[in-house]
Formats: C-alpha cells, structure tokens, sequence
C-alpha cells in the first residue's frame, strides 16, 4: 500500500521528469493493477492448493526485486514495465493477506480485524501520499526515492513472517492451476484497455482498428469463460460465482473498484497539476479522504463482528460512496479546498464501509477448501474493475483536458501544438501563459471523471440492495453437508 500511494503524489512529477504523457501517466497506474488483477485468482487459487507461507514470501521477494527496478527507470516505457512485475507481487499479497487471516480467524470474529486490516491500510495510504510528496520535494532524495522508500518495510515483513507465522496447509498434489485461463483474461482484458486508451486519439471509434481490437477482446473473453467451464480447477470458479451472495458481491466490487481506483487515482494529479500545489501539499490534501477509510473500516468491522449482519454496513457505505463522488464531480479549478475535503472525507468513508466487507460476505459463504479461490474471484472483479476505471477515466481526462487546452489556447490567442494524449505532463518546461491554461484544463476536467464515478458507484449500490442478509457464521469452515452441497444455494449460502 505504501509502495501504491507514495507514487500516486509523486507521478505527475515523475511522468515530468521522464517526459511522458497523460496517457503514460494512466498506464503506468493501469500496468500495475493489470497484473494484479490477472494475477489474483492464480494466487488465490494457488492458496487452497500450496503452503500460504511460502506464498507470502514468493510474493514479497518478486515485489522487492521489482521495486529496485522501478527505482532505475529510465524512461517511462521502462517504468510501465517494472510497474507490471511489481503488480504480479501486489496482486499475490492483497489476496494473500485476507486467505491467510481468513483461514484462521471465523467469519464472524473476522469483520473486527478486517477493520483492523483496513485501519493499517488507510494508516498507509496517509503516510505515503506525505512521504512520497516529502521525498520528491527534497533536492537530495528525488522521485525515485519513493519505489526505495518500502523496501525496507517489505523486508521487516519477510523476516517476521518468516519466524512467526504458522498456518495449516493442506497439500493436494493431484490438483492443478488454471493457467491457460488466467492468461486469456489478461489477454482480452489488456486488448480492451489498449483500445480505450487510443480510441478518438490515434483513431476513430468506428473504425478498422476497433472492430479488429473489440472483436478480439470479445473472443478471448468469450474462451476464456469456455475454458472455465470445461477446466478441472478453474482460476474463477463459476460455481462460486454463480451463486447469489457472491454473484451479487462480486457485481458490487466490480462497481466499487472502478470508481475508487478510477477517481482517486487523479486526485493527486488534480492538486498538483489543476491547483499547483507541490506533492508534499497535495499528499497533506488526500488527508480527509484516508482519515474516512481509517475510521469507517475500524468502526464498522468492529459493528460487523457484535452484530454478525454485514449487508446494512455494505449498503450504507455504497450509497455514502456514490454521494461523495456526486460532491466531487463539482470540483473545478477554483473550488474551495474546504468542499473538495469534505467529498473526499465522504468518498473514504464509503470505501472503508464496503470493500472489506464485501470481501467477508462472499468468505461466508464458502468452504474452508474454497476459502481462496473465492477470496481470489471477488478481489480479481475488484481489481479489473479499477482497471477499467483506470483506464476509461484517464481517456476521457486525456480527451477533456486536450480540448479544453485547444480552446483556452485559441482564447488567448496561442496556436495549440503536441497536444496529442492530454500534451506531455512536464508543466515546469511551459511558458507562464501555456501553464495557465493547463492548470485550468486539467482541474475543470476531473470534475468530469468524478461524475462518470458517481454513476458507476449506483450500479454497486443496486447490486448491494439484492444481497440477502447473511448472518455471519462462528466457525472457520462450514458444516460438511453445507461444504459438500456444491450445488444447493441454501446450504452454501447461511442466512
């Protein structure tokens, strides 16, 4: 998480610095949450079948080796690229962590330290923004600083784990991991992302190259859910999806992670850039939005373990959500710092209210042998989802930002040029004039993508509004006719 939000104050410095574009910009972000998401069900997967433990510190050691490389970029293809191998150890500890915790812990005992999980995580994504902008504004550290600064923390995790952690893992040798699945989805899912990023920029919506880049994400989607059915042991397992808790709760995170990793990953650029406040400033800015995680996931994970019920708390926070992101979308150039708080305090109360427990509703539901590839299936649909968010919300901020560039530049009498993708990101090499109307551009745009994010944060509510209320059970596993019956909803799913 540190590694995660320390970049996010610090990139529209760092895309300056290597000279790249808003496109970059949204892909150096995209990279890394592709190989999470395509990443997580393998891992989650991997968890029923090998040693949790050793998993954990596969995980660490490919995200340690990737940080080094992200911190010796060179250019920002290079960056995109390390982002990507240090996305495949991101993907393994967010879904690690929670089968770990969840197969020790009883669901019902479980809401508190998913509260006590998401307060460590808010505690993280406070810190970094303020480091990472504190390390970027200090001559003698400089950016690349920031993929150096978590090292040291991934390595006291190492050695602590290493000595401390003992869980059960059962060995099913017999099994096998759906690799030819998981590479389909990435496939279709990374051809669809391509396409959004140069749609209406390098060529038109209807056109050669989308019927041929949308035909082929079809297709492969189309076999990968083929591929799914026909598989012994599937990277998603339909049976678990198909049911309703979990059917409905993966609908909802998939609505979740594409309005919050989709508009909160340009809130530091839109303090830096849209108000020309420096990365320290804007890291001390995200603050109410952190503070709002850090109480919402300690205090209701604590409400969820007394009172057994999780849907009230799912749903108050998906519509506290949707409201926070509706105040969002009338931010501006010029809005009061106060109001832009206060939307994102409302944002991150939402977001600590809903995505663990969302998490812990489908765990509920599920046997002890089918703990991770459930726990891999909602938070793979968590992470595509901010994927697609990512990814659609930076081409329309790239579109938007291009053409009110043009007519801020025709006002003023300056003939635009370069403004292929949203221009390069490197304001300082501006002249005054040109910087103006950058600023403006980009802090009039993000209240666009904030008013894209509310709508899609109401699908998340109407999928909320359908889960049955499920009264979390004591035990670890499931009773064994409810663990055997597969195919019988109600024994499966405990009311």
């Amino acid at each position: 998480m540190i590694s995660s939000t320390i970049v996010s104050v610090a990139l529209p410095q760092i895309i300056g610095a290597l000279n790249g574009t808003q496109s970059q910009y949204t892909w150096v972000v995209t990279a890394a949450l592709l190989t999470t998401t395509a990443s997580t069900p393998i891992w989650g997967k991997l968890a029923d079948l090998f040693s949790k433990k050793l998993l954990i510190e596969v995980a660490i050691g490919i995200f340690l080796v990737a940080s080094f490389a992200c911190g010796f970029a060179q250019s920002t293809p290079m960056l995109i690229a390390f982002r990507a191998v240090q996305g495949l150890g991101m993907g393994a500890l967010q879904i690690l962590v929670q089968v770990v915790i969840a197969a020790m812990i009883p669901p019902k005992e479980r809401g508190k330290y998913n509260g006590y999980l998401g307060a460590v995580i808010a505690v993280a994504t406070v810190g970094g923004p303020l480091l990472g902008g504190l390390i970027t504004d200090t001559s003698w550290l400089g950016w690349r600083w920031c993929f150096f600064l978590p090292i040291p923390f991934a390595l006291v995790a190492l050695v602590v784990l290493h000595r401390t952690l003992n869980v059960a893992s059962i060995r099913r040798p017999e099994t096998s991991v759906d690799y030819v699945g998981a590479l389909l989805i990435a496939i279709g899912v990374s051809v669809l992302l391509v396409w959004v990023t140069f749609v209406g920029n390098s060529f038109d919506w209807i056109s050669w190259q989308t019927l041929a880049m949308v035909g082929a994400a079809v297709v492969l989607l189309v076999l990968a859910v083929w591929v799914e059915t026909v598989v012994r042991e599937p990277v998603v397992p339909l049976h678990v999806v198909r049911r309703r808790v979990p059917a409905l709760a993966i609908l909802a995170s998939l609505a979740v992670g594409m309005a919050m990793f989709g508009g909160a990953v340009f809130l530091g650029q839109y303090f830096q850039i849209g108000r020309g406040y420096s990365p320290t400033e804007s890291g001390l800015l995200t603050i109410p939005m952190m503070f709002g995680v850090l109480v919402s996931s300690t205090i209701s994970g604590r409400m969820v373990s007394r009172s057994g019920r999780v849907k009230p708390y799912i749903l108050v926070g998906a519509i506290v959500l949707t409201l926070g992101f509706a105040a969002l979308s009338a931010v501006d150039h010029e809005t009061s710092l106060v109001l832009v708080g206060a939307g994102m305090l409302v944002v991150g109360v939402g977001v600590g209210m809903s995505m663990q427990n969302l998490v812990l509703a489908v765990q509920n539901t599920v046997p002890l042998r089918e703990l991770g590839a459930a726990s891999g299936a909602v938070t793979f649909f968590r992470s595509l989802g901010g994927t697609i968010g990512v990814s659609i919300l930076g081409a329309v901020l790239a579109n938007r930002v291009t053409e009110n560039i043009v007519a801020g530049l025709a006002k003023a009498g300056i003939r635009p040029a370069g403004l292929q993708d949203g221009g390069t990101l490197n304001i300082k090499a501006m002249p005054e004039p040109i910087r103006s109307v950058v600023r403006a551009a980009y802090g009039d745009a993000t209240g666009h993508i904030f008013l894209i994010s509310a709508c899609i944060a109401v699908v998340g509510v109407l999928a909320v509004l359908f889960l049955p209320q499920v009264r979390l059970r004591d035990s670890v596993d499931l009773a064994e006719p409810a663990a055997a019956g597969a195919d019988a909803p109600a024994a499966a799913e405990p009311r």
